[in-house]
């Protein structure tokens, strides 16, 4: 634990020294990776696809803040739906709008979480995402969580529904914007991923910060047990075919994963928890202090040994 505990330290202050430098380049990264999956998973529009675009819109995002990272992903992603057909931009342009204005009006610092929950979504760890949201965020999160499942659905229903919707009538407008937004809010399984993770965000919020010994684990494993029960009776109601061992295994993946970013965000050694009990002119203060875990660094000595002539 003592070499876990160092490390991590280590890690820090490494950030910390080359932060200025770090961050671009982790932004660079993550710009990068959103803007390649959505040209592998939507690549209607060639000219997007050129990795020179890519590396350029990456390069660009690296140095604005993160909030505009997301207004360039959504950009990407309506020039591919323009690519279908006209009305999928519009449909996706006003969507993506008034997700943005509430999104900004709520939870405008909670940039990581809209972009990469469509990439938990892929990696088939979705819930990974709300219970990290729930340990790390504030509750208004989950109007970040809500928007993440939303634009995972509307860009995989926009992908599965391409042919059909290119296939109808061009000169009847009025049947492809029926159609488009139809399927769209008849997508009982986006309904259920929304309910399910925006409660599974709140309910592991709550207990983390109970003053309970291990409140984090506590919260990270009823956060995914309840995820998976939420999910059942949805898919019980609805028949919507989630996948229930795969929901059960990316749960088990995301406490792991979860467990990985409490080492580093929240490690505390509950043994030595204190009560501490005092009072001032007006009130009586009842405090619970747990002590952070940490490593003393060793200190190298270096003994300089001249030759006495």
């Amino acid at each position: 634990m003592s070499f876990l505990l160092e490390l991590r330290d280590n890690l820090r202050d490494f950030y910390s020294r080359y932060e200025v430098y770090l961050l671009p380049f982790l932004k660079f990264l993550l710009a990068f990776g959103i803007f390649f999956a959505i040209n592998m998973n939507l690549g209607y529009m060639t000219k997007l696809n050129s990795v020179t675009i890519v590396l350029v819109a990456a390069l660009l995002c690296s140095f604005l803040p993160m909030n505009l990272m997301v207004v360039l992903a959504g950009i990407f992603v309506l020039l591919h739906f323009y690519a279908i057909s006209l009305e999928c931009a519009i449909v996706g342009f006003a969507l993506f709008l008034l997700m943005f204005l509430l999104y900004y009006r709520f939870a405008p610092k909670d940039t990581l979480v809209v972009v990469l929950l469509p990439i938990a979504f892929a990696l088939k760890i979705p819930v990974l995402i709300p219970i990290i949201a729930g340990l790390l965020c504030a509750p208004a999160s989950v109007v970040s969580v809500a928007f993440g499942v939303v634009t995972y659905y509307v860009i995989n229903y926009m992908k599965i529904n391409a042919a059909a919707i290119s296939s109808l009538d061009v000169e009847n407008v009025i049947n492809k914007f029926r159609y488009i937004i139809d399927g769209l809010m008849g997508n009982k399984e986006m309904l259920i991923f929304v309910i399910s993770f925006c409660a599974t965000t709140i309910i592991v919020y709550v207990i983390r910060r109970l003053s309970v010994d291990h409140a984090w684990t506590i919260a990270m494993c009823v956060g995914a047990v309840s995820n998976a029960v939420i999910l059942l009776l949805g898919d019980l109601t609805y028949n919507t075919e989630i996948s229930i061992v795969s929901t059960i295994i990316g749960s088990i993946v995301a406490v792991l994963l979860a467990k990985i970013v409490q080492f580093f965000a929240f490690n505390v050694d509950y043994t030595r928890t204190e009560y501490v009990q005092f009072e001032d002119d007006e009130y009586y203060y009842y405090v619970k202090a747990i002590p952070k875990n940490s490593v003393t660094k060793s200190k190298k000595t270096v003994k300089k040994i001249t030759s006495v002539l």
